[in-house]
């Protein structure tokens, strides 16, 4: 199939899945479509919930396994939308609408690229494409669901808008509700242990404390306070101080790891909501990295979530689009980010394959 084919044929894709409202635990309709294109290519689709995948047509048990792999939900529009975020408008080179940037163009390009090797024989890899749910809202629906479903992965290219350059670590979270535990007492007298100071030295500590090691690409691991509840009146001393901590975790240390360090060092109890969200990545001399390099790519660590945070092998981010453009109002991609993509995609697995 020539590349504008595939090109077009992806451009076209997007339009109709942009059309389809996609929203986290609703993508029904958008799996529809995905599986029914794939199936009109006469490539055989498996389906777990909301999540279409299918191998390539000479799959080998015997050969390594690459996982292509970006999501089809989206998040709701917001309120500063100027267009129909549903309408897939093309306008000066620019296809709008929403999930256009995050992630269907991503996610149409590899559908492209997977298209492009599906039937060739003697590849040095099998290529495994998954189209995934829930994304956005990191649920137990999507990606975490499948993976159990797979054949063996050896490494995953996911994506996510890069501008094509190659994300190699991304940093993990974990939200953590903390208490600081005190004791009641009339404010008037010198009653009762305030829970609210309590909090403080913890949220002091959460504030100045620097992790010894810091990630080569991600930096130091971040924790921010971000919401803080005591007291019901101005006379009573609090005896409880709820607070919520950011942790933004690096390939460092894992979540569990970094929750060890913190529960060591602050007096107030702290349940993570999750640690599930790990810290993710894929080493600098991966094959798949040394591709993107030989093609002029540039390697950084990204500080937002994807689905590798739930991918038990290594990842590599890699994709079309503006990371920047995510969740805005009036989210659009260029055409040529999708042409291009999808060549940028071929150029680094020919390198493998």
């Amino acid at each position: 199939m020539a590349m504008d084919a595939l090109t077009i044929e992806a451009v076209d894709l997007l339009k109709a899945l942009i059309k389809t409202p996609s929203f986290s635990k609703e993508e029904d309709q958008t799996a529809d479509i995905i599986s029914d294109f794939l199936s009109k290519k006469a490539v055989a689709v498996d389906r777990v919930g909301n999540n279409i995948w299918a191998k390539n047509l000479n799959f080998d048990p015997n050969k390594p396994t690459i996982l292509l792999n970006s999501h089809h939900d989206t998040v709701k529009p917001n309120s500063g939308y100027t267009n129909d975020p549903f309408d897939a408008k093309i306008e000066d080179e620019k296809l709008y609408g929403l999930g256009s940037n995050d992630a269907g163009g991503c996610l149409v390009s590899l559908i492209a690229t997977f298209l492009n090797y599906y039937a060739k024989p003697n590849l040095a890899y099998n290529l495994i494409l998954a189209a995934s749910a829930e994304e956005e809202i990191s649920g137990k629906g999507g990606i975490e669901n499948l993976v159990p479903h797979l054949p063996a992965i050896d490494f995953a290219i996911v994506g996510e808008p890069t501008q094509m350059n190659l994300a190699i670590a991304e940093k993990g979270l974990m939200v953590l509700d903390c208490v600081a535990k005190g004791k009641s007492g009339h404010a008037a007298r010198n009653e009762g242990k305030n829970a609210i100071y309590k909090a403080i030295e913890d949220i002091d500590w959460f504030k100045t404390h620097e992790f010894e090691e810091i990630s080569e690409t991600l930096g130091p691991i971040k924790m921010s306070v971000t919401v803080i509840e005591a007291g019901k009146q101005h006379n009573v001393v609090p005896d409880e101080c709820k607070f919520v901590v950011d942790v933004r975790t690096t390939d460092i240390l894992s979540n569990l790891e970094t929750l060890k360090i913190i529960e060591e060092n602050v007096s107030s109890t702290v349940k993570p909501r999750s640690t599930r969200l790990n810290p993710s990545g894929i080493p600098k001399n991966h094959p798949i990295v040394k591709a993107g390099l030989e093609l002029g790519k540039q390697t950084y660590g990204s500080p937002t979530l994807s689905d590798q945070a739930l991918m038990p092998f290594p990842s590599l981010k890699l994709g079309p689009g503006d990371s920047a453009r995510s969740h805005t109002a009036d989210e659009y991609i260029y055409l040529s980010e999708i042409e291009n993509g999808i060549k940028d995609y071929i150029k680094i697995l020919d390198k493998l394959l």
